[in-house]
């Protein structure tokens, strides 16, 4: 009989000693299932979601199931005449008794209406099984690391482990009636319609945003892209920070939004967001420059309004993405998580190294997607533009743009660019010259000065990817000086109608 050897760390005495315990295991109640399933074959109809062969303990009803498996599939008869040609010359069922073993189980067979509990309870046991392996290996790579392996990255792969087995022993998936589909669509209807005719993904809080993109969604891979200085990171955080107020406000409190930062610190993006709420600048705040008592008040409401918030930042630089996921499934399990955001990608280490660096991106943006599927949730991700944006006139961002992988835009179910006109123009501004004071510059520095007067404090919102809607733009007001986006409803800023 199977067991498994509990290791105990040794004494300087020696004394302690291993012991041998036996598996979890329940050998009657796999009798009971097989023979069930050989004297009915709709029995499988009531297992097959969940049990699988290495389910079982003893290998051999293992290959049985495996075997009336195979043939109820093909739409023929598995019984214990059906079945014997199988095992004909079969070791395992010779030292059990080859000849009678498979009648012997039919007749061991109490209850037809009860296999389907007997089946849960072969799984169950079978998880207490892998448990105790994850255990054993755990303990056994303690006492012996890998050369270059860490103690973190020993409990990452065990918190993996631990991950997999739970969503696995999961059964909640499988058909359900057109009813239950009707009141979950319903369900999503009263949503939409208690958000002011928003479909029901997270919403961004930016009205015409919003509009387009329905929220966002599920599973869902979103890449927000822009060159430095557009207001990425700002976006982003505004983003974060509305989301985790809509839950904290919302009927269900269970939600939560991560906010991976690799490039700023936790200290320096909580500054961006209090100056928001506060209506300071972060600089002034950074610096001390608070102008009297009542605005020092503002800042201290700001920040014990804000503490309520539930938005958790990571800090850690380089990060990879299994240590991402890792993490992320750990704050999904604390704290019911609602929204992954990621500042930004291409700081991610990819899970193992490859031959160049496009093939890197391409390891992250696949983890990315992977992790949104998994976790049922959307994950919102910044990304770099290549410098090609700054060698053209038109510098409005493109799908073309994405900087070093063409499987963004491939992975992406979204792909949304921010682009500030005033940022380009502040930088073209005409030079005295030779003809300084002259018809010809006046006439061009009037056009200039025209264009960034109506551009000042604008940025655009380019959606040039939608795998489930329409493409378009969206117009946003900036305030620079507390890093504040907000909606803008100017009619040279409305979402282009395309479909």
């Amino acid at each position: 009989m199977d067991t498994v050897r509990t290791i105990t760390p040794k004494s300087n005495s020696g004394a302690d000693a291993p012991t041998e315990t036996i598996l979890p295991q329940n050998i009657d109640a796999e009798q009971a299932l097989l023979g069930a399933l050989l004297m009915d074959n709709d029995v499988y109809d009531r297992v097959s979601d969940f049990l699988e062969p290495e389910h079982f303990f003893v290998p051999v009803h293992g290959r049985l199931f495996e075997a009336a498996r195979t043939l109820i599939v093909r739409g023929q008869v598995a019984s214990a005449v059906t079945l014997k040609a199988y095992f004909a010359s079969d070791e395992a069922l010779a030292d059990i008794g080859r000849d009678d073993y498979l009648e012997r189980l039919v007749s061991s067979a109490v209850s037809l209406v009860h296999s389907g509990d007997y089946g849960k309870v072969i799984a169950d046991l079978s998880l207490r099984r892998e448990l105790i392996r994850l255990g054993e290996e755990v303990v056994s790579r303690g006492y012996d690391p890998a050369v270059d392996e860490s103690a973190l990255d020993q409990i990452e792969v065990a918190e993996g482990e631990l991950f997999r087995m739970a969503e696995f022993g999961r059964r909640d998936g499988g058909f359900q009636t057109f009813a239950q589909s009707l009141d979950g669509a319903l369900k999503l209807a009263e949503t939409a319609y208690r958000q002011d005719g928003q479909l029901a993904g997270i919403a961004t809080s930016f009205v015409d945003l919003d509009n387009l993109l329905g929220g966002l969604h599920k599973s869902d891979l979103i890449v927000l892209a822009g060159r430095p200085s557009m207001g990425k990171t700002a976006l982003a955080t505004n983003i974060a920070f509305n989301a985790a107020r809509a839950l904290l406000e919302g009927t269900d409190s269970s939600g939560a939004v991560g906010f991976f930062s690799l490039e700023m610190s936790a200290e320096q993006l909580a500054m961006r967001i209090l100056a928001d709420e506060a209506g300071i600048r972060s600089d002034h705040i950074r610096r001390g420059k608070i102008k009297d008592d009542e605005e020092f008040v503002r800042l201290v409401r700001a920040g014990q309004k804000l503490g309520e918030a539930p938005l958790f930042i990571d800090d850690t630089p380089a990060l990879s993405v299994s240590q991402l996921r890792t993490r992320a499934r750990r704050l999904k399990r604390t704290e019911g998580l609602s929204l992954i955001v990621i500042d930004y990608l291409q700081l991610l280490r990819p899970a193992r190294r490859a031959e160049n660096r496009v093939q890197e991106i391409s390891q992250i943006t696949q983890g990315l997607k992977a992790l949104a599927k998994e976790l049922d949730l959307p994950v919102l991700a910044l990304s770099q533009l290549s410098r090609a944006v700054e060698l053209r006139e038109d510098k409005r961002p493109q799908l073309a743009d994405l900087r070093e992988s063409g499987t963004i835009e491939q992975d992406s179910d979204v792909v949304m660019f921010i682009y500030r006109e005033e940022y380009y123009l502040e930088r073209s501004e005409p030079q005295q010259g030779a003809d300084e004071g002259s018809d010809r510059f006046n006439e061009r520095y009037n056009r200039w000065q025209e264009r960034f007067e109506n551009a000042a404090g604008l940025a655009d919102v380019i959606i040039a990817k939608q795998r489930h809607g329409p493409i378009g733009r969206v117009g946003l007001k900036f305030d620079p000086e507390t890093t504040r986006f907000r909606t803008y409803a100017a009619n040279t800023h409305l979402p282009d109608q395309q479909g």
